[in-house]
Order: structure tokens, then sequence, then C-alpha cells
């Protein structure tokens, strides 16, 4: 769909009051669809998103005036952008077009018009939606300037081709799969590429973390289930595809889905329809797809772990974000980026970003990225009672991390990985004893463990447990116990 046209919606009763409308505004190139009651109309209006609807007042059944306040109570409570409403009206009937007007409808037009007073109506309709378009994308550029979206600044060529490929691929509705480390920023960029679009940007921009719920949850976490369709649905709910419809579905760490639920994720992919567990109605869906992930999913459809068929279809666009050790040349802006937002947040005095302490955020590997970034700048920033934050600042800031800096590592006997030949192997081998070795400095602390590594400390849990790591280390409360023999 073009930039300059309308999704527009038709609603009347009457074959040839739609058949005329559809002539005189098929030829600017509006993408126009018809409905005959208000009930049909509800259906196309959840299955798509318009942005303007032509909806007659006396329709059978329900009338014009009950679905335009249909329409509004259930944009208010969704929290989206209902379409515009031009009201169209038998002569004679303007009281009920003022009350239209007062009900929320953008304008109204009465019968019999003129095709030309018609065609005015739907351009300055179409001139406020363009401007709605227009603050919608400044008011989000500027959240993202000022808010802690930080991962999305910098001036290195790698940015600013991250950058490049948002814009080209926003206002497009091409299924895009974001790769990138722990930490880097791809929620930030899903949601980038939700706001800056023309269409989806009204809609819910909706999240899903595969990795954070058990696989036997995520299938009604992303289908939603009927009454009765297992124990505890005591009544029926709505999945996340049916609360992004007409938006954005981001499925994070979609490497982490399991097998089942991956195939019915393609078939709701290729179909554009989904079933709700316990439910045989097949329930049409517009959601755009954005999955994310951190794992090489070649490698995880070579080990079997992994459809090829779903990964096709999630990577029409791939965007690759480059670790923060990877565009160094970034790091002061987002510092000081970070310690203003810290000083706003909490209140406190604005402090520039000391010598001593750039040289330390430089010449740091950042294994958790621009997340672990952030957080050692505000708790720094929290912490600091001079005029500066200087390197003393910082290396209170979870000093956990300095020691096991890359290139400590690496220097670090004890973590040598013995050379076999096979990469996934030797990997594996590098991890496991990576990530030991981060939990035996934190303590045998999951949690602070997970922070220095910049994962979610489910995420970890679950690395453990794929290392062969969850016996020697079981979860408790906010800790965790380290069961091995000593």
């Amino acid at each position: 769909m073009e930039k300059n046209s309308l999704r527009l919606l038709v609603v009347d009763d009457e074959e040839a009051a739609r058949y005329g409308i559809r002539r005189a505004l098929e030829a600017f190139g509006h993408e126009i669809a018809e409905a005959e009651s208000a009930e049909a109309a509800r259906v196309l209006v959840r299955d798509r998103k318009f942005d303007l609807l032509l909806l007659d007042v006396n329709l059978p059944g329900i009338s014009g005036l009950e679905f335009l306040k249909e329409l509004q109570t259930e944009s208010e409570g969704n929290k989206t952008e209902a379409p515009l409403v031009i009201i169209v009206t038998a002569h004679g009937s303007e009281r009920l077009a003022v009350q239209a007007v007062k009900s929320g409808a953008y304008d109204y037009i009465s019968k019999p018009f003129e095709l030309d007073d018609l065609r005015l109506v739907v351009k300055n309709a179409f001139e406020t939606i363009q401007l709605r378009r227009e603050n919608r994308s400044l008011r989000r550029r500027i959240e993202i300037e000022t808010s802690q979206r930080g991962a999305l600044l910098g001036n290195s060529a790698a940015m600013q081709s991250v950058r490049a490929m948002i814009e080209k691929v926003a206002d497009t509705d091409a299924t895009v799969l974001v790769r990138g480390e722990s930490g880097t920023g791809k929620e930030l960029v899903a949601r980038e590429l939700h706001d800056r679009s023309a269409f989806r940007s009204g809609g819910a921009f909706v999240a899903v973390n595969c990795a954070a719920l058990p696989s036997e949850l995520i299938e009604s976490e992303l289908f939603g289930h009927e009454k009765g369709a297992f124990t505890g649905a005591a009544a029926r709910r709505r999945g996340k595809f049916e609360q992004a419809n007409g938006g954005t579905l981001f499925l994070d760490e979609i490497g982490d889905m399991s097998a089942n639920v991956q195939a019915k994720l393609l078939r709701a992919l290729e179909e554009r329809r989904i079933e709700r567990l316990g439910g045989d109605e097949s329930i049409p869906v517009d959601v755009r797809i954005i999955s994310a992930t951190h794992r090489a999913l070649e490698e995880e459809i070579a080990d079997g772990n992994f459809r090829a068929d779903l990964f096709y279809r999630l990577q029409v666009v791939t965007i690759d974000i480059p670790p923060l050790r990877e565009r160094r040349e970034d790091i002061p802006m987002l510092a000081e980026a970070f310690a203003r937002q810290a000083a706003e947040r909490h209140r406190l005095p604005e402090r520039p970003i000391g010598r001593d302490a750039l040289k330390q955020l430089m010449q740091y590997d950042w294994p958790g990225n621009v997340r672990e970034l952030r957080n050692a700048i505000e708790r720094a920033a929290i912490m600091s009672e001079g005029a500066e934050l200087n390197a003393l600042d910082l290396s209170e800031a979870p000093a956990e991390r300095t020691p096991i800096a890359a290139v400590e590592v690496a220097a670090n006997g004890n973590l040598q990985v013995p050379y076999t030949n096979d990469f996934r192997d030797d990997r594996r081998e590098f991890e496991r004893r990576y990530i030991a070795r981060c939990l035996e400095e934190s303590g045998g602390n999951v949690t602070r463990a997970a922070a220095v590594l910049g994962m979610h400390r489910q995420s970890l849990q679950h690395k453990l447990r794929e290392l062969g790591l969850g016996r020697r280390y079981v979860a408790v409360g906010d800790g965790a116990q380290d069961k091995s023999d000593k």
C-alpha cells in the first residue's frame, strides 16, 4: 500500500451506494473494502487496520451511531488510535449528524450528495490522517532520542548501516529477523521498526520472550485458549497474535521455541490465521512479525533444533546488530547519553564523564553490551560524589565484571579450551567454562552473574541446563547454591 493512500471501509446496506462511493474514490489509489452492516464491519475492523470509515447511520441491526461508539470504546480500552469516521446521513437528519460528531465522528455528509463533495470530505480526512502520521512519527523520534533507547545511538559505520536498514524496511510489512548478542538492543530495533511504520504504529506492539516462558505455556500465550481448554483455563483468553492485530508481534529469543510451537507459528505465518487452544474457529490476523535471536539459527537447524522452513519465513529481511566491542567509537556518545538520563531519572546533578573514566570504558569489552554499559553508568551516577564521573566511580559499578574481561579470560589458563577441530564443540566448552567462572566470581549468585553477562536470569538458568551446569547451580531465591562436590 502506498503512503499517500488510505485503507478505507464503506459501511452501507445499499449495494448501489457502496458501488458509487467505490467508483468515486478508487481512482485516487485508495484500498477500499465494503460491508453491508455494522456486524460485518466489526469483523473486517477486527481483522484489518483501517484509516477511514464511511459509515451510514441507518443500518440493519446495530446502527451507525452505536457502532461508532463501539469503535471509540474499543480504541480507548486497547489504547490504540481509532480510525476516522465520516458519518453518512439521510437528508434532513442533521441532528443525528451533529450527535455523531459529538460522539467522535470526524465529519458527516448527507445523502444524496455530489461526488465532488464526497471527494472533498475524504480529501480533508486524508490530510488529517497524514498529519496524524507525521505527528506520531515525530513524537516517536523524540521519545527515541530522550528515552533509554540509547542502543541505537552512535556514529559508527555499523550503526549507520543498522539505522539505514530500519529506515528502508520500516514502512513495509516484511518479516524481519534481528540478530545480535544479548544486550545489543534487539527489542529496541523492533520497536523502532514498529514506530516508524505509517500503518502499523497506530496498532499495538506486543512482545513475547520465548526463552522466559515454559514450552507448555507459550502456545497459549501466542494463540490464546478457550474456556476449559486445559486445567486452570477458567475463561477464554486472547493470545498475543490477537492482541497485536493491526500492529506488530515481536518474538524475542525465537531460537528457544519448541518444535511443536515452531510448526504452529509457521502455519500462522503462511495462512495469516490462528486457532485458540481448545477451539476450532479459524481467526484471521493482520500482524507484522519481527523476531530476534542471539543464536546462530543455521547451526540450530543443522543440529535439528530449529525448522529450516520457519527460518526462511522469518528472515525475509535480516538486521544484524554489532556488539559494543566492535563499535567502541560509539561508547563516549552512549555513556554521555546514559549519564544524562540517569541524572534526570534520579533527580541528580548532571556530571560529565572524566577522561580516566572514559579511558576505562573504552578498554573494557562489555560482554553485556549496551545494557551492561547503561547499568554501569547509572550506578556510577548514583554513587558518585564528585564533579564528574571518574574511574573510581566506575570501579564500584559491578566490580565482578573486571576480572572476567575478555583479555584476562584469554590469559587465564583455567579457561583454555582444548582444540578439537569442531567449532561448535569448542564454543560450547568455552561457554561452559566462561559462565562457570563468572558464577564463581559472583559467589554462586545467578542473578548477579546474569547482570554481569548481560542476560536475563531465566535465560542464564536455561543456558546452565543446556551446558550441563544445571545440577551444579540450583536457583534458590535470588541466588544459587553450588551443588558440586567440594
